[in-house]
């Protein structure tokens, strides 16, 4: 009696093997490859390698869906790092530069001692400068850059981005520069001589070391002039008599 129970367990189990066979030859490779995976799977570095070829061809739309790829798959990666830098670079080179500028201030906050840490600072403060407006319009881009470019500066005086970053600092400088005595300039024109004299004055005090400085200077006489002319309106109040005995 249990010679046959034992029997027919063995019958029942090659019934079940010779089943499983059959089911993986009748559906293919697709059953198999669902269960243990193809084996094709592209590598971290083969697909860092696609959204490199893609970048330096300026396909930057579809770099950064390969580069967000590598940082959703392999987050821990040395090439998810990467994938993160030449990400924001993919936005900047588009002309993104909002969502260039998250990217790298990201990276900078995850990797504040990774080597390229000027290199994104930098670009940071080129996100600003080149999305700042002309001079008749608000400069607040413009002082964000240099805050960037100032800020690089002070932290790693030994990079090779320094001697960049102080021309642009020096560009920033001469553009807010430009701005305040083009509003000083329109003050003028409208007559409204002490507004026009404090923008003058401010531009002195702040931006000494550019080109507009001399022309402020000659601006602040002619209003000054201006205002005794109708009647000795009180001068400006910070910088009064800074001409005048």
């Amino acid at each position: 009696m249990k010679m046959k129970i034992r029997q027919s367990k063995w019958v029942l189990l090659n019934l079940m093997l010779v089943g499983i066979c059959w089911l993986f030859l009748l559906s293919g490779c697709s059953l198999w490859h669902s269960l243990f995976g193809s084996g094709d799977e592209p590598t971290p570095a083969e697909i860092m390698s696609e959204g490199m070829e893609d970048f330096n061809e300026g396909r930057f739309e579809k770099s950064i869906e390969t580069f967000q790829k590598i940082k959703d798959r392999y987050p821990y990666s040395t090439f998810a790092i990467t994938a993160e830098l030449k990400m924001a670079d993919a936005y900047f080179e588009k002309g993104q530069y909002d969502e260039a500028r998250d990217e790298y201030a990201e990276f900078e906050k995850m990797h504040p001692r990774n080597k390229n840490a000027p290199y994104v600072i930098y670009r940071q403060g080129m996100c600003h400068f080149n999305k700042s407006a002309a001079i008749d319009r608000d400069q607040s881009n413009m002082l964000k850059a240099r805050v960037e470019f100032e800020r690089l500066i002070k932290r790693f005086r030994k990079s090779n981005y320094i001697e960049q970053a102080r021309r642009k600092v020096r560009e920033c400088y001469v553009k807010l520069a430009e701005h305040e005595l083009y509003v000083g300039n329109f003050y003028f024109k409208k007559g409204k001589y002490q507004p026009a004299m404090d923008r003058y004055l401010y531009l002195i005090a702040h931006y000494p070391d550019v080109g507009q400085y001399y022309r402020a200077l000659e601006s602040v006489k002619k209003c000054k002039d201006r205002i005794k002319e109708l009647g000795g309106a009180q001068e400006t109040s910070w910088l009064n008599g800074f001409l005048y005995d």
